[in-house]
């Protein structure tokens, strides 16, 4: 019962090893960091000492103690032989912290992110990552990324949300812009209808719809193309079919969405099948277009694919319930 504590115990003690030898290789000071804490004493050394090597390590300053990893200032301390208690007397705000952070900047080529700067990473985001991911998380560490490799300490953490956003916002306008020019005039115009306002008997149909036109209770177009499959039957098929025939009278073109990353069209695609209709009515044009194309684009391979299946699986079921041959005569 108790054999595993012993093993489980040791491993648990050689992980801690472990951790704490990569926290001592990390912020353990070179020599030529060392000599740049050299001049200064006490608290101000070992202040200036730690702003050193979080910058080094994640090139930016750390807004407080709060954020120093556990143990990183006892190594540091041990290098500069001085006790890690002397860092409680920094004035993490003062002018003394802002000369080291300046000297700091000086010493590893950084520069404080400046209005140009912003207006420079907004603009590569919007052009690279924003384009391939639309999440704000992975758009965030590349602007982390390159704000290091450019020597830029990254703004405030409300500053990086509006950088994010706007790069985030102008890949959009350019990804929709993109995917509108391939569009025709009139499948654009059939597009932008699926959402358009109407009233009773106003609605489009689906085709198939007789030449009375639909009753009061028909659904929509959209909605009818949203319509997930019933079980297999005729019946089925042709709904199914009619449903493939709607969003192949569109229009759109094989390759709209050429180049655009299937991540970005997944997403497009969850957003106009779960969004309202005067949800996608307020947004503009471009990405009203966009969205309802991308869902549009998606359904048409999953409606051919449905078919498909609900052939084979008709045809199994009509073997099945076919009587037995009595075999040749």
């Amino acid at each position: 019962m108790g054999g595993g504590g012993p093993r489980r115990r040791s491993s648990i003690v050689t992980r801690r090893k472990s951790d704490l030898h990569e926290l001592a290789e990390r912020w353990t000071l070179s020599e030529e960091e060392r000599e740049l804490a050299a001049g200064k004493r006490g608290a101000t050394r070992l202040g200036f000492a730690v702003l050193l090597k979080f910058h080094t390590l994640y090139g930016r300053f750390p807004h407080g103690p709060s954020e120093l990893p556990d143990g990183a200032v006892a190594c540091v301390a041990r290098r500069l032989h001085v006790p890690a208690s002397d860092l409680d007397s920094y004035n993490w705000t003062g002018r003394t912290a802002e000369y080291h952070r300046a000297q700091i900047r000086g010493h590893r080529r950084f520069r404080e992110c400046t209005v140009a700067d912003a207006k420079e990473l907004t603009g590569y985001l919007a052009g690279t990552v924003a384009r391939e991911e639309r999440t704000p998380e992975r758009v965030r560490e590349e602007l982390m990324r390159r704000c290091r490799a450019e020597g830029v300490e990254p703004p405030t953490p409300g500053r990086c949300d509006r950088i994010v956003a706007a790069a985030l916002h102008a890949a959009e306008e350019a990804l929709t812009a993109q995917v509108c020019s391939r569009l025709s005039p009139e499948s654009t115009q059939r597009i932008v209808s699926l959402v358009a306002a109407r009233a009773g008997r106003n609605a489009a149909a689906a085709p198939g719809a007789g030449p009375a036109g639909p009753s009061q209770n028909d659904p929509p177009l959209l909605k009818t193309i949203k319509e997930a499959p019933g079980a297999a039957s005729l019946q089925t098929i042709l709904a199914e079919a009619d449903r493939l025939l709607a969003v192949r009278s569109i229009g759109l073109p094989p390759d709209l969405f050429t180049g655009i990353a299937p991540p970005v069209l997944a997403g497009w695609r969850t957003r106009a099948a779960a969004e309202a209709p005067s949800l996608l009515r307020t947004h503009p044009v471009p990405l009203r277009v966009t969205l309802l194309a991308a869902l549009l684009h998606t359904r048409e391979r999953e409606l051919t694919d449905t078919l498909a299946d609900l052939v084979i699986s008709l045809s199994g079921l009509l073997r099945a319930a076919a009587p037995p041959s009595d075999g040749p005569r």
